[in-house]
């Protein structure tokens, strides 16, 4: 959601069997039974686990070591939640204290990429990625480089409280593309989330000036839930056979090739005689909500499954509007506060809807 690409969680309304492309039955043709027995048989630096309800920590009566150890999960999740919010804080501060926004994100990107390389050489000592599953690198690459300009840009033009609550909408832009593609029968409920959400969209726009105004940003804030939602559904095949950290650092790298072309121009003219303030936030932006956050996600996952890290992540938005608040002076109108109780609410009706994963 982070911002979409390091701040929405990568399974944020993420459907475990959800794939690009009109193959599910090869690809994910049970993914119930198959996911859990695949996880479960690998070890925690095997794999990511997607499937929710699989440790001894939701046990009848867990023991005190237990408790501390979920107690630990949820300061790692609550932990990275805020790192998420106030990354839209941070971009949108450096933004307006000198930076260029394609010179930001191609510098911040090269930072972040070569970090995951590092950290994923160490940790797995390969990049190796199937040919089979070269589509779907490409496919998450293409969708990284659009989402980067997409944040970038809805960041610059409009406010960070703006842009946080529509961001908001990318789990419902997730289901809308899986329906599309014809890969997930959405249930009524799911529709009238969508009509909701739209409706608060347009509440959010009205009150910050309209889609024309702001120069658009809160368009652009639109186009940026939806490629980071079609970044969701292209690496979800991929989440079942590499660790976060491979993907991570593969497309990465690969989307972070054409943005570096499209902002050589600001990257050559960029002035970098920044104070201290400045080079803080932007390390920040690169360790924290690209780096760190990764590690603590997908850590907590393994530990508690997606479902219950949920529950963290629908506080991002709300954390995200506030730390834009209260850091940056912004405010927000009446209208803006009824569209964004809207999106967040058609987003906790989706998910309090939908069926729970049932363990193998």
């Amino acid at each position: 959601m982070a911002e979409p690409v390091e701040a929405l969680d990568l399974l944020l309304g993420v459907l475990p069997h959800v794939v690009v492309g009109r193959e599910p039955l090869d690809e994910l043709a049970d993914p119930g039974a198959e996911l859990v027995g695949e996880v479960r048989r690998r070890r925690p630096d095997e794999g990511v686990d997607v499937v929710a309800g699989r440790l001894a920590l939701h046990s009848a009566n867990p023991t005190r070591v237990e408790a501390m150890r979920a107690r630990t999960v949820d300061l790692m999740l609550l932990g990275t939640v805020l790192l998420w919010a106030l990354n839209t804080t941070v971009t949108r501060y450096v933004l307006t204290h000198g930076f260029q926004p394609l010179a930001y994100s191609t510098i911040r990107y090269a930072a972040a990429t070569s970090l995951f390389i590092g950290f994923t050489w160490w940790r797995e000592r390969s990049f190796w990625i199937a040919r089979r599953d070269l589509r779907y690198i490409a496919l998450a690459a293409a969708m990284i480089f659009c989402n980067q300009l997409c944040f970038v840009y809805a960041i610059d033009k409009t406010s960070a409280a703006t842009v946080t609550l529509i961001l908001g909408m990318t789990p419902i832009f997730i289901g809308v593309f899986a329906s599309i593609i014809g890969l997930e029968h959405m249930h009524r409920g799911f529709w009238i989330a969508v009509i909701v959400s739209v409706i608060g969209v347009a509440l959010v726009a009205t009150g910050s000036g309209g889609f024309a105004g702001h120069k658009g940003g809160d368009a652009i804030a639109l186009g940026t839930a939806a490629t980071w939602a079609g970044y969701s559904i292209a690496i979800t095949p991929l989440m079942r056979r590499y660790s976060p950290f491979r993907i991570s650092s593969i497309v990465l790298g690969i989307g972070w090739i054409p943005l570096a072309l499209v902002g050589l121009p600001q990257s050559t003219s960029q002035s970098f005689d920044f104070g201290w303030k400045m080079w803080l936030c932007f390390a920040f932006a690169v360790i924290g909500p690209l780096f760190l956050t990764n590690i603590l996600w997908f850590t907590s996952i393994s530990h508690v499954g997606p479902s219950r890290a949920s529950l963290f992540s629908n506080m991002q938005p709300a954390f995200g509007v506030i730390f834009a608040l209260l850091l940056l002076g912004e405010s927000l109108s009446w209208w803006e506060v009824v569209g964004g109780t809207l999106i967040i609410s058609a987003v906790l009706l989706e998910r309090s809807r939908r069926p729970p994963l049932e363990p193998g």
